[in-house]
């Protein structure tokens, strides 16, 4: 239900009972099922007056189903076009890669070699460690 878990729902219940107190709650309730009810007949009522409209103008549902089908075949006329050739994109990503891989080897080699001249700089250090104060 919209996404909204039962410990969440129970939070937000306790929240409208601690706001409004118990004797709001049930005519809050009241108020939102009738104004729930009347969206709904709204809702009817402007879909029948659509359909109304459409077998006076001469449309079925058959004709909008045929309207439907040919509009969605052309959407996936042009979305054939466009992702048609693909091979552009193809050689785009595999020089991306091939560059990313070259800047990470490169990367890595310099990380290696500055891992290594730190190893024979603290290799060196012979005796003890004295602290500064």
């Amino acid at each position: 239900m919209f996404g909204i878990g039962g410990g969440e729902l129970i939070f937000i219940m306790f929240i409208v009972l601690m706001l409004f107190g118990s004797d709001k709650v049930p005519e809050i309730a009241r108020t939102m099922g009738k104004a729930m009810a009347q969206l709904k007949n709204a809702t009817n009522d402007i879909k029948s007056e659509i359909q109304k409209g459409a077998e006076a103008n001469g449309f079925d549902q058959q004709s909008l189903f045929d309207l439907q089908g040919n509009i969605t075949s052309e959407i996936n006329k042009v979305k054939d076009n466009l992702l048609g050739d693909t091979s552009q994109f193809t050689d785009i990503t595999g020089n991306i890669s091939s560059e990313i891989n070259k800047a990470k080897d490169s990367m890595l080699g310099e990380v290696n070699t500055s891992l290594e001249g730190t190893k024979e700089v603290i290799e060196d250090v012979s005796g003890p460690i004295k602290r500064q104060m």
